[in-house]
């Protein structure tokens, strides 16, 4: 495993970045970058499992390892879901996507650190920087 580590300041209080991070609409907005119509589907809860997912259902799962509201989320990832069915272990198994805000000078800043496999590193340094602009563009409206 890789980790990739990206920063971004937002011109928006940690609650609302925090909501452009998580709240339903607004994530499908952002995660569209990476497939339209994505979308997540957990209680959204510390120790809690959360399913991202394509629109046909399949996707990967996760286990929410550390919830601070505002401050931080990090997930844990298990598996993937293909079909409506888990499938444990695999490349993505036990690779860690963490989200920390904090403040400096009136913005928030963003820092996402993600595992990914070799594999996936372009594609990651590709996209996830327009998927962060997508997000900082829905915080800042």
């Amino acid at each position: 495993m890789v980790t990739l580590k990206f920063s971004m300041k937002i011109n928006a209080p940690r609650e609302k970045v925090w909501r452009a991070l998580w709240d339903d609409q607004a994530y499908r907005e952002w995660t569209s970058v990476f497939t339209a119509g994505s979308y997540a589907k957990s209680d959204w809860k510390e120790g809690s499992r959360i399913d991202f997912l394509n629109p046909g259902g399949s996707g990967i799962f996760a286990i929410i390892d550390k919830l601070i509201p505002n401050t931080q989320m990090t997930f844990k990832h298990q598996g993937e879901v293909k079909n409506g069915e888990d499938i444990t272990g695999g490349e993505w198994n036990g690779a860690v996507e963490s989200y920390f805000l904090s403040d400096e000078n009136g913005q928030t800043v963003l820092n996402t650190e993600l595992q990914t496999t070799d594999d996936f590193q372009k594609y990651f340094k590709d996209v996830f920087p327009k998927a962060m602009e997508a997000l900082k563009q829905i915080a800042e409206r």
